[in-house]
């Protein structure tokens, strides 16, 4: 019924080599992918604007110890660039900017080789302008000197991050003090010229549509993600702790490439199957629970998102499955809803349908308007470079890819028998909207009961 779904060490082995972007990866993508991606939201920009494009912050884990760096998706769509403290300059019209005419400019980090020596090697200026292929590439210590005057243009659009921008004061040109020296530049008069939300309408647009590189990736990210829930199923074992769950989807992750988890990983055992976003995954589990195993991994940037539920003896119990059989019809009915054309809230509209008259037929609620205690997230958000992805939230493209994740979820405590008390569901997979059929990229892990209890019996090469 569905499209065939690769394994990981296919798609390892059968993706083409791109353009060398990285040191030690040949897979990235290559520069003209970034520089269309300029091109696409030039297109969109009004006659005589502007667009300024922010480096994600540097944010602090504590002390003197920082978090690994991870770029602000826009900057990376958009450039390609993936260190901090730096700033894409895009222009509508081309510029003078020292004697050549240009549309694009970036301002990095220079070379630094005493921090070389604890960071590594920076891309820096010329590296920016060869390996980017961005037209001009400036130190960012002289972007306070830029040679704009904002006043002449009729919008100014800037992307910016939301938060942690920090201070720092041995750094006159960190991101702090960019975005200080971009709104010095502007005069009072003009303030209202700076536009934030036409330009997240534009990149959203732009996003929302995967192109044929990206796809690659994706199905890259995905294929990694499928075989770590795989293993996780022939690993699992009464008695295991949730980390060691953790531990054995990312070491999968990692084994086939991925930089790093799309999102914290989410080990929900027992009650903690009902909590949605449950991270801290230090139970110990039982052979009576059920296990909500929420995980993507991160590939050169996008990001996989498949969600299975999964008895931790290997059996349903006969409430689990009744609950279990819910979601599952719920799912396809969302994944049949998933048609370009269609609204995005199709899907949801489809599985809550089916949610809601199975939990009437039930007793566990009286009336539809009961269904969010149970059922209180929403079916489908997009997916890419973040895992709740940009979009418009209109009608369906071919070539965006979205998720389906029904869940029930049903509380000690909760108004209904105890017997369905600590049940906990979701099902998610990974959909690829296409011009016929939706194609289910994650499809090759097992979601009926039959496959998932079958694969449990087989053994784990990580086994103890």
């Amino acid at each position: 019924m569905f499209a065939f779904c690769f394994s990981a060490q296919e798609l390892i082995d059968t993706i083409s080599s791109a353009k060398e972007s990285s040191l030690y990866d040949t897979d990235n993508l290559p520069a003209n992918f970034f520089k269309s991606r300029r091109k696409a939201l030039r297109s969109l920009m009004p006659k005589n604007s502007i667009v300024f494009v922010f480096s994600a912050p540097v944010r602090n884990r504590s002390n003197d110890v920082d978090f690994e760096y991870h770029q602000d998706p826009n900057m990376y769509y958009l450039s390609g660039y993936q260190e901090p403290h730096g700033v894409l300059v895009i222009t509508k019209d081309e510029i003078n900017v020292s004697g050549e005419n240009v549309n694009e400019l970036i301002y990095v980090q220079p070379h630094d080789e005493s921090d070389a020596v604890w960071n590594g090697k920076r891309l820096g200026v010329q590296g920016a302008k060869n390996r980017l292929e961005i037209q001009s590439s400036f130190p960012n210590n002289e972007f306070k000197t830029l040679a704009v005057n904002l006043d002449d243009y009729d919008a100014v659009y800037v992307l910016k991050p939301e938060n942690d921008v920090r201070n720092d004061p041995f750094d006159k040109s960190d991101l702090y003090n960019l975005m200080q020296q971009l709104t010095a530049k502007i005069s009072e008069d003009k303030e209202d010229l700076i536009d934030d939300s036409k330009i997240k309408q534009w990149m959203a647009f732009l996003r929302e549509v995967k192109t044929p590189e990206e796809l690659v990736l994706m199905r890259k990210a995905i294929a990694i993600t499928c075989e770590a829930q795989i293993e996780l199923m022939k690993a699992l074992k009464p008695t295991m702790k949730e980390y060691q769950a953790e531990a054995i989807v990312e070491y999968i992750f990692k084994k086939n490439g991925a930089e790093y988890p799309g999102f914290p990983t989410i080990m929900g055992s027992g009650e903690n199957s009902c909590v949605l976003h449950y991270v801290s995954n230090r139970k110990e589990m039982k052979g009576s629970n059920l296990l909500v195993s929420d995980v993507g991994a991160e590939y050169h940037g996008y990001t996989a998102d498949v969600s299975r539920t999964i008895p931790v003896d290997g059996h349903f119990s006969e409430q689990e499955a009744i609950i279990y059989n819910i979601v599952y019809d719920a799912q396809k009915a969302g994944i049949e809803a998933s048609k370009a054309g269609n609204r995005f809230w199709d899907p949801n509209i489809a599985a809550t349908t089916v949610i809601s008259q199975r939990l009437l037929k039930l007793g566990i609620i009286k009336n539809p308007s009961e269904l969010r205690r149970y059922f209180m997230h929403g079916t489908s958000h997009y997916l890419g470079l973040d895992v709740h992805d940009m979009g418009t939230y209109g009608e369906l493209q071919p070539n965006t890819v979205i998720t389906v994740e029904p869940g029930i979820y049903i509380p000690e405590g909760s108004p209904c028998d105890p017997k369905w008390w600590n049940i906990g569901v979701r099902i998610e997979d990974d959909v690829l909207i296409t011009d016929g059929y939706p194609e289910v990229i994650s499809d090759c892990v097992p979601k009926t009961i039959e496959e998932i209890e079958a694969l449990m019996k087989q053994s784990s090469y990580l086994s103890d």
